[in-house]
């Protein structure tokens, strides 16, 4: 089992899918960050529901090319480099959330990913060299088919939880979309709420 640590662990067991949540820079002030105390799946869930407000920080998300420069990379992770198997995702204003089986170390992934992802889009933004993506990320690895299941369903059901939609198969920038992971030219449709 793999085992690193920056401000929070990692914990990550071989052929164990993993749930991972990325949020933009500066996306969640230090106000809004919920109390230490708070177990870690509160504490997650919490910060979840914050972020989907997008009522603080930058939501570059929204931004229909940004969007989807972010989209195509996490598409060119499994496709290209064969880093993962891509099971769930969803993007919204300011963060995402992806369900994934690695073929590498998840450092590797969520460097590559959040590398490419940041490129394109600071261009887009005339921000070249500021930072896009939080240095942190979150993550769990899944324990069972149950697990599995019920992160797909939180993943894809986001943007109803956050009052984006009513359907989560009407998200554009989602798994759940018209029942496909991404059209033949690899778009999903509009941006972020």
């Amino acid at each position: 089992m793999a085992y690193y640590e920056r401000r929070l662990p990692h914990w990550h067991p071989e052929h164990a899918a993993i749930f991972v949540t990325w949020r933009l820079h500066g996306s969640l002030p230090r106000s809004l960050r919920p109390p230490v105390e708070l177990p870690a799946g509160k504490a997650f869930v919490a910060i979840d529901r914050e972020l989907a407000k997008a009522a603080t920080g930058p939501s570059w998300l929204k931004d229909e090319r940004v969007a989807q420069c972010v989209i195509e990379t996490l598409q060119f992770g499994q496709e290209s480099l064969r880093l993962y198997s891509l099971h769930a995702w969803v993007l919204m204003a300011n963060h995402l959330h992806i369900l994934i089986e690695p073929n590498a170390a998840l450092p590797k992934i969520t460097k590559s990913i959040k590398t490419f992802s940041a490129k394109r889009p600071n261009e887009i933004l005339g921000r070249t060299g500021e930072p896009f993506w939080q240095d942190e990320s979150f993550d769990r690895w899944v324990r069972d088919q149950k697990e599995f299941g019920k992160i797909v369903q939180y993943i894809e059901f986001n943007p109803v939880a956050a009052g984006l939609t009513e359907r989560p198969e009407d998200w554009p920038w989602s798994s759940a979309y018209g029942g496909c992971k991404l059209n033949e030219e690899g778009r999903p449709g509009g941006p972020p709420h």
